[in-house]
């Protein structure tokens, strides 16, 4: 059943990258990360009140509620970096960085966990660091200015802290109520993310964004709360380093589209065939 769950996440994660990229053409991505939450915040702790799980609250055992505080300020930096990447370069070559947090997190998964490391779980991780690679076209990183390479550098960051976040998240819903762990997580996110905005003095461009853009930051927001509640009542109930690369590298088809339809972005051959190896070292490791 999980995997069902896993795969109902990959789809809103897919849809939440073009969201997100239509709402921060003109807003700043740090004030834009911000209003997603608040949005977010909302959706998950309506889905605590509805499972009833509110009452745990009270029980939740210290070492619990720290890991998800270091997970929540681990997702909060992975989604300032990434949706600061989405706004300075293309989908196209921003998702695929940020998705090659799977090697690292089955790396971590070996160690903090001790889940197995099985002949198609290295395969795949093969398959996936050199489609990453393939999509990657080199000229994006090296032959442009200073300033255009900045993208990279934030995409590198949301792909570490993402792989924290799943280590962190794992141990941190143990024994706990996948909803009640996203509602407080979520909070984590919050106070970080306008920490940001207040510390950087762009709390003034609120009443500057465009009423169109500040439509797609809600629902891109509202995406993120349902593929976040998929998220982790499926690594709740399954491995880790196997719930993330349905997730991560499957919403890569949702988002690759959606990117041609909305963008007009194009995949040059190259980055096709890289994408093909992803998409088959993603399905290698369900195979258990």
């Amino acid at each position: 059943m999980w995997i069902a769950f896993a795969f109902g996440s990959a789809f809103f994660a897919g849809i939440t990258s073009i969201l997100a990229k239509c709402g921060i053409q003109k807003t700043d991505s740090t004030v834009a990360t911000a209003i997603r939450t608040i949005v977010v915040l909302i959706f998950s702790w309506l889905m605590v009140l509805v499972v009833g799980s509110q009452n745990q609250i009270g029980s939740i055992r210290p070492k619990t509620l720290c890991f998800l505080i270091l997970s929540g300020f681990a997702t909060g930096a992975s989604w300032l970096c990434y949706f600061k990447a989405l706004q300075l370069g293309d989908i196209n070559k921003v998702v695929p960085i940020d998705k090659s947090s799977t090697v690292l997190t089955i790396i971590l998964a070996f160690i903090f966990l001790h889940e197995e490391i099985n002949l198609p779980k290295a395969i795949g991780v093969v398959l996936i660091a050199v489609g990453t690679f393939l999509m990657l076209e080199k000229k994006d990183v090296t032959h442009r200015p200073a300033k255009g390479k900045s993208w990279f550098l934030y995409a590198i960051g949301s792909s570490v802290f993402s792989s924290l976040t799943s280590i962190l998240g794992k141990i941190g819903i143990s024994g706990l109520e996948s909803n009640l762990g996203t509602a407080i997580r979520t909070s984590v996110i919050l106070v970080m993310a306008w920490i940001m905005v207040f510390a950087e003095k762009k709390q003034h461009t609120i009443y500057q964004i465009p009423k169109r853009e500040l439509g797609f930051i809600c629902l891109s927001g509202l995406a993120t709360g349902a593929s976040w509640l998929c998220y982790y009542k499926a690594l709740q109930d399954g491995f880790a380093s196997v719930v993330v690369l349905p997730i991560d590298k499957l919403s890569i088809l949702v988002t690759i589209v959606f990117s041609r339809l909305v963008f007009h972005e194009r995949l040059s051959q190259k980055a096709t065939i890289g994408l093909i190896s992803i998409v088959i070292g993603t399905m290698s490791m369900l195979i258990l």
